[in-house]
């Protein structure tokens, strides 16, 4: 793979900070709610505004995942979703699309049965840039992350309200390409952080790092959307898509012709509101 390829994620934030903007991320289940369906998702994505993807790996216990993200992964794994499959998405998104990062996120349980090594190998030849493993802390992750890093796949790992500035060291000491800040406690798609909350957690966490810092977790509307990103440097937003697609399911559980449409349309909505945020200098 070039050196373009293995730096995908560190250009895409390089890129928006010459722009002066945050970032958008949008967070799918692949496969959801069926193959075909999720690959046309996907494609649209980038066209829509999104600036990083991530790709949701379905898994039957999704434990820090809210009703929204627990039933799309129920709703890919019943239509045949593995993990295979979602290495095979990628590929297929890299025949057309060598630039927006893709970010693969989910549990540390299919990617043990898979096997860390020949996942790791196996994700990278597909073209997925970054690994979010939500329930592998770093004091627990050399089994992922070592064969992860001689591939150049880069593991991005999670701070919360919670994590105090005694271990948040030990966070980013591990982390690679960017911090993923989750805004609240619980699970997703359950409530938005206030504006200030945000602003003081990331203000806190850039005494530490210079990693780029995207927030999500509670992320619904433009307005939101625009709220974060005048403060972090990305916006991360995944149940509010998701929801959109099972609003836009029949009774027989099948998509409604329009939905890839409608995914796409809150996308730019999305990718709007970020934009609408107050401009950065580069440097900043």
């Amino acid at each position: 793979m070039s050196a373009f390829g293995e730096q995908r994620i560190a250009r895409r934030f390089a890129s928006l900070r010459q722009q002066g903007r945050s970032g958008l991320v949008t967070f799918i289940t692949a496969g959801d709610p069926d193959l075909g369906t999720s690959m046309d998702i996907l494609r649209r994505l980038p066209g829509a505004g999104a600036d990083l993807i991530e790709l949701g790996m379905p898994f039957s216990d999704p434990m820090a995942d809210g009703p929204a993200i627990q039933a799309s992964s129920q709703r890919a794994l019943r239509a045949g979703q593995t993990l295979r499959r979602t290495l095979g998405m990628v590929a297929a998104f890299r025949q057309a699309d060598g630039e927006t990062p893709i970010v693969l996120m989910g549990y540390y349980n299919p990617i043990y049965a898979y096997g860390a090594t020949a996942f790791a190998a196996d994700a990278k030849k597909a073209g997925v840039d970054g690994l979010i493993v939500v329930d592998l802390p770093p004091e627990e992750a050399d089994e992922l992350f070592l064969p992860a890093t001689a591939v150049g796949l880069d593991l991005i790992f999670l701070a919360a309200p919670t994590t105090d500035e005694v271990r948040l060291p030990r966070v980013l000491a591990s982390a690679r390409s960017f911090l993923y800040y989750v805004s609240i406690t619980g699970v997703t798609g359950t409530r938005a952080a206030a504006a200030e909350e945000v602003e003081a957690a990331v203000a806190l966490i850039r005494q530490h790092t210079t990693l780029p810092i995207a927030v999500g977790f509670g992320i619904r509307t433009p307005e939101q959307a625009a709220t974060v990103a005048a403060t972090a440097d990305a916006a991360v937003v995944g149940s509010a898509l998701i929801g959109e697609i099972a609003r836009s399911l029949g009774s027989d559980g099948g998509p409604h012709p329009k939905l890839v449409d409608r995914v796409a349309e809150l996308v730019s909505a999305l990718a709007r509101g970020v934009r609408s945020a107050p401009v950065r200098g580069p440097a900043e």
